[in-house]
């Protein structure tokens, strides 16, 4: 039986997109027979044992060491404290494959291992980390820590066995730099149809508290990121109410930009019709999906959402939800505009009011478009098929690769 270790950031039990891409990979992995362990390095936050079970995964944690130090000596720190604890794992476990996951600090530390040991690595990229520095503000693009973090990227990325990204927009870049397409496979974000692919019921008693009773109501949940363009659909909310005066917005989340948004609305002349419901436990999301008539999307056109795929949307099409979004790169490789969503203009709150009010105002197609969008979803963005992708992957690297004694 193959055994694949995953290098992690982070991990179950915390809650973000990241997590869930990986709860996604490894459940589907198991259920097709491989045996899977995740091994996080020092940026996982939750506190718990050093091998640790969450939903039936088990992953090794790599212990704190708690030593500051000016940024690139810190970073290097790490990468010595997660190579150290992948030696252990892979003396205890002896796996067949490392699936290291960016950011590119795991890949340098699973590099440094894999060689060692003989065994092949394959590198996934969710995003650029210089991007997401840019778009979190702590990094300014063309900048040295910009440059240093991409021919990083660029290093790891050509000294691997195998690459794997999680859209089109990334693998272009990729190839932009000189990297093989060849070695370079897609594997989208995708949903767990047995988690997401059978929606609850609207809960009238919420409906009540949250006074969306007879409300079209307009919906965002997940992280308040800069890049996630929150500002713009705050600042739409006044146009949308004078053309649908039942229109309100379902704001579910938190984050970075929260304080900034709730002060946003407050001032705003359609605050009324803003409800902020702050973090919500993962296993009650559904309940507020089943709340929305509409989610949307509205991020910002940069570098980072022009060539990366969010999962959001996609969880919203299994809901059975209408999807508004901007029509950046990320999202166009997502929905296909008047079929499976609405696209409107970025950074244009007078085009997501003009979006949003063109779809409230058309009920007789939302059955439709919800079943497409269900069924894409279904069909080309489900994890147990997605998973699939990684199969003749790790069998080429098997072939090609030298791998470790087992004892067993």
């Amino acid at each position: 039986m193959t055994r694949i270790l995953h290098i992690l950031d982070h991990s179950l039990p915390l809650h973000s997109g990241y997590t869930f891409r990986t709860r996604a990979i490894l459940r589907a992995q198991q259920a097709l027979g491989w045996e899977v362990r995740g091994l996080t390095g020092q940026r996982h936050s939750a506190s718990g044992p050093a091998v640790e079970t969450v939903d039936g995964l088990t992953f090794f944690r790599t212990p704190l060491a708690r030593r500051g130090g000016p940024p690139l000596v810190r970073e290097l720190r790490e990468v010595a404290d997660l190579a150290h604890a992948m030696e252990g794992v892979i003396r205890s476990w002896r796996p067949d494959i490392i699936h290291a996951h960016s950011p590119v600090l795991n890949a340098m530390a699973a590099q440094r291992v894999a060689r060692k040991h003989g065994i092949p690595m394959l590198y996934e990229i969710r995003a650029f980390w210089e991007d997401a520095a840019v778009s979190n503000g702590t990094a300014k693009e063309g900048g040295l820590q910009y440059r240093l973090t991409h021919w990083l990227e660029t290093r790891a990325v050509k000294r691997a066995d195998a690459v794997a990204v999680i859209c089109e927009g990334l693998k272009g870049d990729l190839v932009t730099r000189g990297v093989d397409p060849a070695k370079i496979i897609v594997s989208p974000n995708g949903v767990d149809m047995d988690m997401f692919g059978d929606p609850v019921p609207p809960d009238a008693a919420l409906r009540a508290k949250l006074g969306l009773e007879d409300a079209e109501v307009i919906g965002f949940i997940g992280s308040f990121y800069d890049y996630e363009g929150l500002d713009d659909l705050i600042a739409a909310m006044p146009m949308l109410v004078a053309a649908r005066p039942k229109a309100k917005l379902l704001l579910v989340g938190g984050g970075p930009m929260e304080a900034a948004l709730r002060t946003q609305a407050e001032g705003s002349s359609a605050r009324d019709a803003i409800c902020f419901v702050g973090r919500v436990p993962h296993e009650e999301v559904e309940q507020y999906y089943a709340l929305t008539d509409i989610l949307a999307y509205p991020r910002k056109a940069q570098r980072l959402t022009e060539l990366v795929t969010p999962l959001k949307p996609l969880e919203a099409m299994a809901q059975g939800r209408l999807v508004a979004a901007s029509s950046v790169g990320g999202h166009r490789e997502l929905i296909e505009d008047g079929v499976t969503g609405t696209l409107f203009a970025p950074d244009d709150p007078a085009a997501i009011a003009g979006a949003l009010a063109g779809m409230l105002a058309d009920r007789a197609g939302w059955d439709a478009r919800r079943a497409t969008a269900k069924a894409f979803v279904k069909r080309e963005r489900n994890w147990a098929v997605n998973v699939s992708r990684y199969q003749p992957v790790y069998h080429i690297l098997l072939e090609k690769g030298v791998r470790p004694h087992r004892a067993d």
